[in-house]
């Protein structure tokens, strides 16, 4: 098996278990945050379905400068909107992914102002950046549904809520 039938079974399996707490999304709690300092539900939710958009800037460029980053999006404002955003970027994204190993294989560069913070090939970009970025803010997506009482679907297993 190449790199990309291995990424494809784990980008597809990692946005369709991000996809099913989406659908959960409570309309009348986006606007709900746990601490003064944290993004909104709908922010928070807004965020996991712009993460795929990454794969084009990693897979079609050699860098990316940060500081010619886009500012951060506004929180959608519907769950059904959340939702279309992420089916949108995911199918982008996975039509980006279709590329050969050693395309998969190159280096690609994270740059602040012309000053490069690493380099590493662009597998490994990709799997840090959109699916370990993922992974991470769907466990914090978690936890506010939890706080919000909205049952958790099963994410690597059964959940308190669906065993």
């Amino acid at each position: 098996m190449g790199v990309k039938e291995a990424l494809l079974a784990e980008y597809d399996h990692e946005m369709g278990t991000t996809r099913k707490l989406l659908e959960r999304l409570p309309d009348d709690k986006l606007p709900w945050k746990p601490h003064d300092q944290s993004m909104s539900l709908g922010g928070l939710a807004t965020h996991l379905g712009n993460l795929p958009n990454w794969t084009d800037r990693i897979l079609n460029e050699t860098s990316f400068d940060l500081a010619g980053a886009p500012p951060n999006l506004e929180a959608k404002s519907s769950r059904d909107e959340i939702v279309r955003f992420f089916d949108e970027s995911t199918r982008r994204a996975r039509a980006a992914m279709d590329k050969s190993d050693p395309e998969y294989n190159a280096r690609w560069t994270l740059k602040r102002s012309g000053q490069e913070m690493f380099s590493m090939p662009r597998v490994a970009a990709f799997r840090s950046f959109v699916l370990n970025h993922m992974i991470h803010h769907r466990g914090q997506l978690s936890v506010y549904l939890r706080l919000n009482n909205v049952p958790i679907p099963p994410i690597y297993g059964p959940t308190a809520d669906e065993g």
